[in-house]
């Protein structure tokens, strides 16, 4: 568990470092949008999953797969939740709020698929 999060935060410190010199070298403000509450939010939520599909593993071995995909639905809210009513304030979502968010989403997701599948296929 400490392994997958100190791994989780080290992409997620230099993604979002990569985000904000792209943003800088673009001329573009750099902490709109929410871009800090959205890595910050998905990096928690991650470690956040993990960490309780870790704890149900015992007691929950076959509905662990299950567990997994609900927390999508979490992931979701959080976004309607926090996210979307500011994206959508103006009447649409631009390229830099999708990306503010779906980057740590995607980065935040593929991780914790790969360390949940390889976990999986050890039990």
């Amino acid at each position: 568990m400490v392994s997958f999060s100190s791994r989780l935060i080290l992409l997620i410190s230099l993604a979002f470092a990569l985000h904000l010199f792209l943003l800088q070298n673009a001329d573009l403000p750099l902490f709109e949008n929410k871009i800090l509450a959205s890595y910050i939010i998905n990096t928690l939520l991650t470690v956040g999953i993990v960490f309780l599909l870790f704890k149900l593993k015992e007691k929950y071995t076959n509905q662990i797969g299950f567990l997994f995909l609900g927390s999508s639905f979490v992931k979701f809210l959080a976004f309607f939740i926090v996210f979307h009513g500011a994206y959508k304030a103006d009447g649409n979502i631009e390229t830099l709020e999708f990306l503010a968010f779906f980057i740590p989403y995607s980065l935040c997701l593929i991780l914790e698929t790969i360390y949940l599948s390889k976990w999986l296929n050890e039990m």
